[in-house]
């Protein structure tokens, strides 16, 4: 088991991925038992070989995806601390040290770096950048009652627990909303660090879809909200159809019927008992979905204890 396991997941950054993977080479020597590892994602260039060259471990991953990728490299690789940083030479590598010191004394389980709170508004050239972090780090914050500064920064230190436990469902770049989530959701230790942000050189070119991956990310956002607090999400809905069979059945049922003393609308009396029935079902399928979670929440405290104990027996 390494003590440091530096991951880069790689696509196409033959401009980038050698200085990357020297520059952290460099912080990390005094680190004794540390590895670079470089998961290839099928890029068309010289990657693999320029990484390899400059001393990284160098793996591929054949399904396409950050997502797929990082699921890659937290299956195979076994480490205490964990930091993950993007190949795109926009991440200040002299942190990994104080990140891998937060992971190691301070039992932290995710390092979050901070960009948001430092340079990235004026580095970043892409305005749209800008409103989407922006925005997906309020909601976040809001809906999971959380304090992660930067929920798309791709430059984190994990724990081994973290790691072990997380499980992997997105694909692509929703992967750092997935883990933001992941760790307000289960009580894990997170902590906040302020870093640098500089942007991409000229002549490298973002992989991330402004607004393609800007939807996939709220999709994910909704999706682990419906997962993790069953009961909040359904209910809206449970009211919702509630108000609705209120509305429709007071206008269209019950103040025709005081006048007339007989129902003169039976498709709204029909239409309304069914928003009724909707918004019982819902609230009962919130209710139920909300007790399992809570033994699945309890489930997950056990699993860390037994990852815990396979880590020492690894060590």
């Amino acid at each position: 088991m390494d003590k440091l396991a530096v991951i880069i997941p790689a696509y196409n950054e033959e401009q980038t991925i050698q200085k990357v993977v020297k520059d952290v080479l460099d912080v990390t020597n005094e680190i004794s038992e540390s590895n670079v590892y470089v998961y290839d994602n099928n890029s068309n260039d010289n990657t693999a070989e320029l990484a390899r060259a400059a001393g990284a471990i160098v793996r591929s991953e054949y399904a396409q995806g950050k997502g797929a990728v990082i699921r890659r490299m937290f299956r195979e690789i076994d480490a205490s601390a964990y930091i993950m940083i993007d190949a795109d030479d926009t991440y200040p590598v002299e942190m990994i040290p104080e990140m891998y010191r937060r992971v190691i004394e301070q039992n932290v389980d995710m390092v979050v770096g901070d960009r948001l709170s430092s340079t990235y508004f004026e580095e970043n050239k892409r305005p749209f950048h800008n409103l989407g972090n922006g925005l997906v780090r309020g909601l976040i914050n809001r809906l999971f009652k959380t304090n992660i500064r930067d929920i798309l920064t791709g430059y984190r230190a994990f724990s081994y627990q973290f790691v072990k436990t997380f499980p992997i469902l997105s694909k692509g770049f929703e992967i750092e909303t997935e883990m933001s989530i992941h760790a307000a959701e289960k009580n894990m230790l997170v902590d906040n660090l302020v870093i640098e942000y500089r942007d991409r050189p000229d002549g490298s070119e973002s992989k991330l879809n402004t607004y393609g991956d800007g939807l996939r990310v709220i999709k994910t956002v909704i999706s682990l909200y419906r997962e993790y607090h069953p009961f909040s999400f359904y209910s809206f809905f449970s009211i919702l159809s509630g108000l609705v069979a209120t509305i429709l059945f007071c206008w269209r049922v019950l103040f025709p019927y005081n006048d007339t003393h007989t129902v003169v609308n039976f498709p709204s009396l029909v239409v309304s008992m069914l928003f009724y029935f909707v918004s019982i079902l819902t609230f009962f399928v919130g209710s139920i979905l909300s007790s399992i979670q809570s033994i699945e929440k309890r489930n997950f405290e056990m699993s860390l204890v037994q990852t815990e104990m396979k880590k020492n027996r690894t060590k």
